[in-house]
This record gives structure tokens, sequence and C-alpha cells, in this order.
């Protein structure tokens, strides 16, 4: 049983008439999703990996834009800081 290299692991692939090695490739496809749905570090890389991505793209098009943005996030990500120090100190 071979799978081809453009299916995705958690497919099962199509044509097995073997009970046996049919229920096998569901498992095998049902472990691979659990461990890709399951494995929160490699998707929070994976999104960070993007958001950077599409971070510098939006950079290089509209640089003033960009920086607008950082000075933006910069300030609620203070403020949000100073709220939490204020509640905290009182």
């Amino acid at each position: 049983m071979t799978v081809s290299d453009n299916l995705s692991r958690t497919v099962v692939p199509a044509g097995i008439v073997d009970p046996v090695a049919s229920a096998r490739a569901e498992l095998k496809a049902a472990l691979a999703a659990i461990e890709v749905k399951g494995n929160i570090p490699r998707r929070v890389e994976k999104a960070s990996s993007r958001a950077v991505a599409k971070a510098r793209v939006f950079a290089d098009r509209n640089p003033i834009g960009a920086v607008a943005a950082a000075v933006g996030i910069a300030a609620v990500v203070g403020g949000a800081v100073w709220v939490i120090a204020r509640a905290l100190s009182r």
C-alpha cells in the first residue's frame, strides 16, 4: 500500500479492498489528524510564520502604513500593560 505524495497524511487512500488494510489506513489517518490538531506548538509556529510573511509583504507594499500599524500596536500593548499594572497596584 503506497500513498501518493500529494495526499495529506490525514486522508484515507481510496481503492483499499482488504478490510484489515482499510482499518489500518483509517486508524493511521485518524492518529495523524489527532496529532495535527493537537500539536499546538507546531500550529502556533505555522500561524506566526504566516503572520510574519504577511506583515513583510504589507511593509514592502506600504511602509508608512506598516510604521503606523507598529506604533498603534505598541500603544495598545503599552496601554494594556499600564491598565494591568494599575489594577494590580490597587
